[in-house]
C-alpha cells in the first residue's frame, strides 16, 4: 500500500511541469487558478472544523504563528511566480532539476541562521552547485531565454526553501489544514494582483487549458501532497525526500513522451551531478539530525512539491 502511494505521488508531482507547458497560457495565471481552486477545496473544510484555530491566529495568542502563515504564503507565491514560468523558458527536465535544489538552499539558510552544517552536507552543496552550473551553462550556450528559465528555476528552489523555513515556525502549534488554507489564500491573492497589474488574461482559455489546470490541482497540488503525507507515517522523511527526487526523471519522461521535449545532451551530466548533490545534502542532514538536537541542522529537508 505504501509503495503504491509513493508511486502515485511521484507520478502526480512529475506531471506538474508538463501540464504547465501543455496549458499554453500565462504561467502566472495558471499558478493563480491552481492555488485558488485548491483553496476552494480545502477552505470550507478548514473554516468549519478549525474555527477556533483561525480565531486564535487573528485575535488570540497565535497571532505570531498567523504572521508566519502569511509570510509563508508570500514565499509560496514567489516560488510559483518563478518556477512555473521557468518550464516555459527552458526544458521541463532542467527546470524540474534546478527547482529540486530546495534542500541545498535550506542548508544555506540554516548556516545563515548560525547553525553548524556537517562536512557531508557541504560536500553535497558543492556537488549540487557544480551540477547546476554545468546544466545552466549548456543552456546559456544555446539561448538567453533558456538561461533565464534556469535562473527562474533556481530562484524557485530558493523561495521554496524560504517557504519551508517559515512553515516550520508556523507549524509549531497549528494544524496542517489551517496552515495550508492560509498559505494558499495569501498566495492566490498575491498572484491575482500580479496578473491584474500585468494585464494577464485569467479567462477565455480553451477546454484543454482548463483540463491542464484542473490536473495540476488534483495531481501535484492535492494528490501528491496527500500521498507523501500518508507515506510519512510508514517510512522515514529521508527516504521520502530522496524518492521525491524521482520527479526529475519522471517529469523528463512525461515531457518526452507527451510533448516531444528532450533535455539538451550537454545538460545531462550536470543534472546527474546536481541530483547526486541533493541526495547527499538530504542524507547528510538526516544523519546529523540523529546525532544532535533537532535545532542543530535542518534535518530531513523535504522539497516542496510543485
Amino acid at each position: 500500500m505504501t509503495t503504491g502511494a509513493l508511486a502515485l505521488a511521484v507520478i502526480a508531482v512529475s506531471s506538474s511541469g508538463p501540464l504547465v507547458v501543455f496549458a499554453a497560457v500565462p504561467a502566472l495565471a495558471v499558478a493563480f487558478w491552481r492555488n485558488l481552486l485548491s483553496l476552494a477545496v480545502l477552505g470550507p473544510y478548514s473554516l468549519v472544523l478549525r474555527r477556533r484555530e483561525f480565531r486564535a491566529l487573528v485575535r488570540g495568542p497565535g497571532r505570531r504563528e498567523g504572521l508566519f502563515c502569511v509570510l509563508s504564503g508570500v514565499a509560496l507565491a514567489a516560488h510559483f511566480a518563478t518556477w512555473m514560468p521557468s518550464v516555459q523558458f527552458t526544458s521541463v527536465a532542467v527546470a524540474t532539476a534546478l527547482v529540486a535544489t530546495q534542500p541545498v538552499w535550506q542548508g544555506v539558510i540554516a548556516r545563515v541562521q548560525g547553525r553548524r552544517l556537517p562536512g557531508l552536507v557541504w560536500a553535497g552543496i558543492g556537488l549540487a552547485v557544480a551540477g547546476a552550473v554545468l546544466a545552466s551553462g549548456a543552456d546559456f550556450g544555446v539561448s538567453a531565454r533558456a538561461f533565464a528559465g534556469d535562473l527562474l528555476a533556481v530562484a524557485g528552489g530558493l523561495f521554496a526553501a524560504i517557504y519551508t523555513a517559515l512553515g516550520e515556525r508556523a507549524r509549531v502549534s497549528i494544524s496542517t489544514t489551517t496552515y495550508t488554507t492560509i498559505c494558499y489564500g495569501v498566495c492566490a491573492l498575491i498572484l491575482l494582483v500580479v496578473c491584474l497589474v500585468g494585464g494577464l488574461p485569467l479567462a477565455g482559455y480553451d477546454p484543454a487549458a482548463w483540463a491542464a489546470i484542473l490536473g495540476l490541482v488534483a495531481g501535484a497540488q492535492l494528490l501528491g501532497h496527500s500521498m507523501f503525507n500518508y507515506a510519512l507515517r510508514r517510512v522515514s522523511a529521508t527516504t521520502v525526500s530522496v524518492l521525491i527526487l524521482l520527479e526529475v526523471p519522471g517529469a523528463a519522461l512525461i515531457a518526452w513522451v507527451w510533448l516531444g521535449q528532450l533535455p539538451r545532451p550537454l545538460a545531462l551530466p550536470g543534472l546527474a551531478l546536481l541530483l547526486a548533490g541533493v541526495v547527499v545534502v538530504v542524507v547528510g542532514s538526516a544523519r546529523a539530525g540523529r546525532r544532535v538536537p533537532p535545532v542543530a541542522v535542518p534535518a530531513d529537508p523535504a522539497p516542496l512539491r510543485d
